[in-house]
């Protein structure tokens, strides 16, 4: 196991109705949910291929009990918006003496394994690593310092967060890995590998 090197996996507990919710709106809450099991699993799968530590953090309670490993460290996500929850793991990371911290979703079915070791060997020379996804956010953030100036208040879940992301970090050194489709509504799943015939289309 790599010891030094952490990857933070922010997840939303697989509740129906309160997950994938503008997925939700074109499939309907049970095939949402479905869906979002199997990115889950996906993510688990790349996971465990990988040398690295993983702290999964909920969104809502901590389940000693689901699928993920337990040789995991659980946690939960802190209150405020996404960059205030982001930041707090970073701080938290950093304050368990991790060297390279990355954050991913839950919501990629092209995550492998080769993203997050580029991710891991990218922090070598540079400040900051981004994952972007092609609606305009990004799916991985690493680092290997706290930069305050990544969760700075923005528009977040929106098409503008990587350019105002970037805009923000501009006086660091940062390299971005290759974009990527998150999948957060019916256009994002109707571009990715996940088979349709699964949810009745």
């Amino acid at each position: 196991m790599n010891n030094e090197n952490l990857v933070i996996v922010f997840t939303k507990n697989p509740i129906l109705g309160k997950c994938k919710t503008r997925l939700a709106k074109s499939i309907g809450q049970k095939k949402a949910l479905y869906v979002y099991k199997h990115l889950l699993e996906h993510t688990r799968n790349t996971l465990s291929k990988t040398p690295y530590q993983i702290a999964v953090f909920y969104n809502e309670f901590i389940d000693w009990n689901d699928a993920w490993s337990k040789q995991y460290q659980k946690k939960i996500q802190a209150n405020g918006h996404l960059g205030k929850k982001m930041k707090k793991a970073f701080e938290w990371a950093f304050e368990q003496d991790y060297k390279k911290v990355v954050l991913i979703g839950t919501d990629l079915l092209d995550l492998e394994t080769t993203d997050l070791k580029k991710g891991f060997e990218l922090l070598t020379t540079n400040e900051l690593v981004i994952g972007p996804a092609d609606d305009g956010g990004y799916y991985l953030i690493g680092m290997k310092r706290l930069i305050n100036e990544a969760f700075t208040l923005k528009k977040w879940s929106t098409d503008s967060v990587l350019t105002n992301t970037l805009e923000d970090c501009e006086a660091y050194q940062v390299k971005l890995l290759d974009y990527k489709n998150d999948i957060d509504n019916l256009e994002d799943l109707e571009k990715s590998t996940y088979d349709l015939k699964k949810i009745g289309f």
